[in-house]
């Protein structure tokens, strides 16, 4: 064993190292010390030929690390194998920390995703309940709710609970209607104090609104005062503008509600067409009843001067006004659906109400998602109160009646498959109110839908008053003359039987024998007794028993087919889907024949054009004008100030020139000028400056918004849109009005500008005299142009083009030789001619033989006079251009008192700062006001078809349209008779 600090160790070591490290001198073994021998022997590669002599080594040295070593220096050239050791220790280090980076980040994700599940939790409990909007949700959306993922479809759905949040609470708005319609209705006195107090806390207790309740809360404080004397106009006034308000209300909400339904329906069709993500459209069968109403709806929007008649069948019910048609119906859709009064004309416009079979009782209009319980008194009130809205909506101002259809499906159980047209009631005389020609539009718009020879007359007669009154008969006599399609109705036939003295008129009048109209069929029918709160199953258990017990039919008078509303919707479908089965395939081949008119004319006329109708034109031109109104804000900064700056010395140089400039250079020295200067500036901007500087931005704006439709237009634009882009431009620029605080801050802004006097640099000295130049020779100019005309053609321009001067020139031109030799001898006069200078000039020009008024006299010397100045004012800025030194050191100068220049300085200037005022307020107010306006100028055509038929025209537009429709009506009636074979 070896001590420790023994150098005999240490020179064993040191002679290993050497021996077994390939030094490039080696000691023989035999001198070795014996220790380093010892070592060689126990560790060569003689006793353990798996280890080298090197490894051996360190090893035996790593178990000897208590000695004592200094560290050793290896040789030259000899570092290899240990630089190679040092580099896999430091890979296996790195290796080592990486798997700890590992877990590090396994713990981070899983914390991570914990917090980010506790966060979402919390935001889901944050949101609102949309429950009550669950009827903005599409009704397939519930059907396939099963089938679909509901976070994709929320996704294809992203503002649906947005557009549910902008819903108001209807019921509340109707019951305020009713209550005040009811209140001034009723007659109730308006000046009663109790009663006006009841009604106005009713009303605001409804309504919720807090203005309202603070006028509640006034009024109450005003009633415990002890002030009684209400005024009756006061309270009326105060009713009707609540009525006012309460009706734009309901009508805002309606547009918007019928905005909504239209984005519903749209949403409804992305969802069905994303069939590429896992929405797979399920069929939904309709019935037949619905595929055919799918095309009278289609042909009920059809223009009227379509080349193909409509002639497919529906059962139009026509009548006597309060003969009891709507009542007739409403029996027949087992519903009171329909508005009604006591006298008055109720049916303002045709319904189509499209009747069939299905396991609930609801409504639900064409245009609408909205479906009405009619088992419910509620959803009874509102779609009543809807048909009235609509039909009053549908009226135009100065009309009664409208030809325009309103679209009703009523579904229920035990309900016969039709489809009904309801009109207003024919009328004999025009009463109070009316439009004048009210009579004539009921008469020519029944006659319109009894004209189809394959549509079903539901003739309606009032049993309760004579025949002879009848007027509806002798109009169904002249449609029908043989009676083939119509179906005669007497309806009231309870008090018929009462007020009749021989009932046996009745039996002529259900016999066909009393009238010389002829019909299919012949019924009675009783509809309740007259009480509007009526519902149907009383109506019907009072018809039922009236019948049993009638001597009318007891004695043989009517056969029991003959009576109840029941047996006459039962005969009424089964003619109606008869005349359907006779008549469609026939009406299919003709509007297939119109389609191949159609296309063949479009492909002759417009091969290279796509079919776009109206809706899908006014699309595109909506997109071309928000492009061009969007341009506005790519205008540099450089052009709006250059062409603002430009505009605005346009408008205001002549008030400068005219009332500044130069009555102030007329005066004696330069300070008496700077004082006319500063106070004629100071009331030009307060008076005219702002308000010219707007009028010159407006008119910028005008134009370069017109400039720029215009350079669209050239870029191979349609020229069908002209019209449209026209109006519209006109009507956002009508509607746009400048923001009128920019007036003051503007004011302010040239004011200060004006009153600064102190140019710091030669260059604005220069720009200043130039720009001066420019307006002076611009204005000379001018001023060589009227002396011109007024002396007339000089002596080169008479010989060469034969002309000669009037007398009038020649008189003119004589008193201009005249005062210019006065100009002459008085280089210095005034801008006025002296009385006796006037005098002297007449005398001198008769004595020459030309007689000359004094008035013509001072009128040329004003334009010579002028001319005379302006030629000095240009010689004098010449002058200083060179005066910008003594400007600077303000040294006193009668031939370089450059206070002119300044002036022009201060005008320059001013332009500038107001040009780049100017420009920031457009850029970042103005136009992006006009873009606002322009956009809703476009959604409030686009709502209107009326106007968006008046500025879209043309026989393109017109043969699109009429494609359009007539491939719709053909797929649908195709569909419709592939359906209904397979029925039979």
């Amino acid at each position: 064993m070896l001590r420790v600090g023994s150098s005999a160790a240490c020179v064993a070591c040191r002679n290993l190292v050497s021996t077994n490290m390939g030094v490039r001198f080696r000691v023989p073994l035999q001198k070795l010390h014996p220790l380093s021998r010892a070592i060689h022997h126990r560790y060569s590669g003689n006793n353990n030929p798996h280890r080298t002599p090197h490894r051996t080594a360190a090893r035996y040295f790593t178990s000897m690390s208590r000695l004592p070593m200094r560290p050793l220096k290896p040789p030259p050239r000899s570092g290899g194998h240990r630089y190679q050791q040092q580099r896999n220790f430091w890979v296996a280090s790195l290796a080592a920390r990486l798997l700890r980076l590992r877990y590090i980040l396994l713990g981070t994700a899983v914390g991570g995703g914990y917090t980010a599940k506790k966060t979402y939790e919390e935001w889901k409990e944050m949101l609102p309940d949309f429950s009550e909007y669950n009827w903005v949700i599409p009704d397939f959306v519930w059907e396939l709710s099963e089938q679909i993922d509901l976070d994709k479809l929320a996704k294809a759905l992203p503002e649906m609970e947005d557009m549910a949040k902008l819903l108001p609470d209807f019921e509340k708005i109707g019951e305020n209607f009713t209550f005040l319609k009811s209140l001034l209705s009723s007659g109730v006195s308006l000046g009663s104090e109790v009663k006006g107090a009841s009604g106005l806390h009713l009303l605001l207790e409804t309504s919720g609104d807090p203005a309202l309740k603070a006028t509640d809360a006034s009024a109450g404080a005003a009633h415990d005062a002890g002030d009684k004397q209400y005024k009756k106009s006061s309270d009326k006034e105060k009713l009707d503008q609540l009525q006012e308000e309460l009706l734009r209300t309901q009508l805002k909400y309606q547009r918007m509600l019928e905005r909504l339904e239209k984005e519903n329906k749209e949403l409804r069709k992305v969802v069905l067409q994303k069939d590429d993500k896992g929405i797979h459209q399920r069929k939904v069968k309709k019935s037949l009843i619905d595929l055919y109403s799918e095309v009278l709806d289609i042909l009920s929007d059809y223009d009227a001067n379509y080349n193909t008649q409509d002639h497919l069948p529906r059962v139009v019910v026509v009548g006597d006004q309060s003969a009891g048609k709507t009542s007739v119906l409403e029996m027949i859709a087992q519903a009171r659906i329909f508005p009604r009064g006591s006298g008055e004309m109720m049916t303002r416009s045709p319904v189509k109400v499209t009747l069939s079979e299905g396991p609930h009782h609801v409504a639900m209009f064409k245009d609408s998602g909205r479906e009405f319980d009619l088992t419910k008194e509620e959803d009874l009130a509102a779609l009543r109160h809807e048909i009235e809205l609509r039909m009053r909506k549908s009226v135009k101002e100065g009309q009664t009646v409208s030809s325009e259809t309103i679209s009703l499906s009523v579904k229920g159980p035990g309900i016969q498959r039709m489809v009904l047209v309801d009109l207003p009631g024919v009328i004999s005389t025009v009463t109070t109110g009316m439009a004048s020609d009210t009579k004539e539009t009921i008469f020519s718009m029944s006659k319109a839908y009894m004209q189809n020879p394959n549509a079903i007359i539901l003739c309606i007669q009032d049993g309760s008053v004579d025949a002879e009154r009848s007027i509806v008969t002798d109009l169904v006599s002249q449609m029908d003359p043989h009676g083939k399609r119509t179906i005669f109705v007497l309806t009231k036939v309870d008090l018929a039987e009462k007020n009749l003295a021989s009932p046996s008129r009745i039996q002529q009048i259900v016999e066909g024998k009393l009238f010389p109209m002829k019909a299919l069929g012949y019924f009675a029918v009783v509809t309740g007794k007259g009480s509007t709160g009526e519902s149907i199953d009383a109506i019907k258990d009072y018809e039922e028993d009236f019948f049993q017990n009638s001597r009318l039919l007891r004695d043989g008078m009517l056969k029991a087919h003959q009576v109840t509303t029941k047996n006459l919707s039962l005969a009424v479908s089964d003619c109606f889907w008869k005349m359907v089965r006779e008549s469609v395939e026939q009406q299919a081949d003709v509007f297939k024949a119109s389609r191949f008119n159609l296309e063949t004319e479009w492909k002759n006329n417009y091969p290279r054009l796509r079919e776009l109708d109206r809706n899908e034109l006014f699309e595109k031109a909506k997109n071309e004008i928000l492009d061009e109104v969007i341009s506005l804000s790519q205008v540099t900064p450089q052009h709006w100030e250059s062409i603002l700056q430009k505009k605005l010395w346009e408008r205001v140089s002549t008030h400068v020139i005219e009332n500044i400039y130069l009555p102030a250079a007329q005066t004696i020295d330069s300070g008496t000028f700077n004082t006319t200067v500063d106070i004629k500036l100071k009331q030009w901007t307060d008076k005219q400056l702002p308000h010219k500087a707007l009028e010159v931005a407006w008119e910028t704006l005008q134009e370069e918004f017109a400039r720029f439709m215009a350079e669209y237009k050239g870029k191979d634009q349609d020229d069908i849109f002209d019209k449209l882009k026209e109006a519209v431009k006109d009507e956002g620029i009508k509607r746009h009005k400048w923001n009128e605080r920019a007036l003051d801050s503007l004011r302010v802004i040239q004011h200060n500008a004006l009153e600064d006097r102190s140019i710091t640099d030669k260059p604005q000295w220069d720009a200043a005299i130039q720009f001066m130049e420019e307006t002076l020779q611009s204005r000379l100019k001018d001023t060589e142009s009227v002396i011109r005309d007024m002396v007339g053609p000089d002596w080169k321009t008479r010989w060469f083009n034969w002309t000669n001067r009037t007398p009038e020139q020649h008189v003119r031109n004589e008193t201009k030789n005249e005062l210019d030799r006065l100009l002459k001898l008085h280089d210095d006069h005034t801008a006025y001619l002296a009385n006796d200078e006037v005098t002297t000039v007449r005398k001198n020009l008769e004595g020459r033989g030309v007689e000359v008024d004094p008035v013509l006299i001072k009128d040329t010397w004003h334009q010579l006079y002028r001319r005379h100045f302006l030629q000095k004012a240009l010689s004098h800025c010449s002058l200083c251009k060179r005066g910008f030194y003594y400007y600077q050191r303000h040294f006193v100068d009668s031939e370089l008192e450059c206070n002119d220049v300044v002036l022009f300085w201060r005008i320059q200037r001013m332009l500038v700062i107001t040009a780049n005022t100017l420009r920031q307020q457009l850029t970042n107010t103005e136009v992006r006001r006009l873009e606002k306006n322009v956009k809703e100028v476009l959604d409030d055509f686009g709502e209107d078809m009326e106007k968006k038929t008046q500025l879209i025209t043309g026989r393109r537009v017109q043969l699109a349209e009429d494609l359009k429709k007539v491939r719709e009506i053909q797929e649908k009636l195709e569909a419709f008779i592939e359906a209904l074979h397979k029925e039979k």
